[in-house]
């Protein structure tokens, strides 16, 4: 990418993130009782309110529009302030670390790997650290732009293919492709296609055989809320949730 259009894909970054005044479809998570719930490992899916969160959430027909790798307290060091606790991709600053603080006004969910050893967590967040310092991928950020200008629908089986048009470059990244590739190091799938499902019987085995991943670059924040492969984590419910304590109002 050269010069001018570099230039012109950052001030179209930071045009794409201005925040707008938009609902939610869900209420923001309680920061405490986030900060009590996630573990190293977990994705925290954001609800973002940017105008190229409006283009993400429309072009994958979900209500996910970023999502960022948390690692607790123990492996940025002085690398970082002392409350960043979460590795991401954003769009104007590159791979970076950041604080909950900076959701902590959002709808978010958090979605959980299940079985990994302390070896393979480390494995995953490691990968993830090695990539702090790498830019965004703005080619990303053109492709996403065109949502926005006046034109005619988009079929469905488009939309994945419009966030799957980055330059390829592997010192660039967009957010959920970063995360994808971590877990790839330890061959942890998001979505893959069991190539025996459309074989099932009702005494099918529950272990699935053959596996075709989908490639990391086709990947976005929804995948990791539809995976089958995660689980979906609720702060209140973890916290004790007991509906008895609820005082109603009229």
């Amino acid at each position: 990418m050269n010069r001018l259009a570099l230039s012109i894909g950052k001030w179209l970054a930071t045009y794409l993130t201005k925040e707008l005044q938009v609902g939610s479809s869900g209420p923001p998570s309680n920061p405490l009782h986030l900060q009590e719930a996630l573990r190293p490992g977990d994705v925290l899916l954001v609800e973002g309110r940017t105008r190229i969160s409006s283009a993400i959430k429309y072009l994958t027909q979900s209500t996910w529009s970023h999502s960022a790798l948390f690692i607790g307290w123990d492996y940025l060091g002085d690398r970082a302030p002392a409350d960043h606790c979460l590795i991401e991709a954003d769009t104007v600053r590159g791979v970076c670390s950041s604080s909950l603080e900076r959701f902590a006004h959002l709808h978010t969910r958090i979605c959980r790997p299940v079985g990994l050893s302390q070896t393979e967590c480390d494995q995953v967040i490691q990968y993830a650290l090695s990539q702090l310092g790498h830019q965004y991928d703005l080619r990303n950020v053109f492709d996403l732009a065109r949502y926005l200008f006046p034109t005619p629908p988009i079929p469905s089986r488009f939309r994945r293919k419009l966030l799957a048009l980055g330059s390829g470059d592997p010192t660039r990244a967009i957010c959920s492709t970063l995360i994808a590739q971590a877990f790839e190091t330890i061959h942890y799938p998001i979505i893959a296609r069991d190539s025996n499902a459309s074989s099932y019987t009702l005494q099918s085995s529950f272990k699935p055989t053959n596996f075709e991943p989908k490639h990391f670059s086709l990947l976005t924040p929804r995948d990791f809320d539809v995976s089958p492969y995660f689980r979906i984590i609720k702060p209140t419910l973890e916290g004790g949730f007991n509906f008895h304590d609820l005082e109603w109002t009229q």
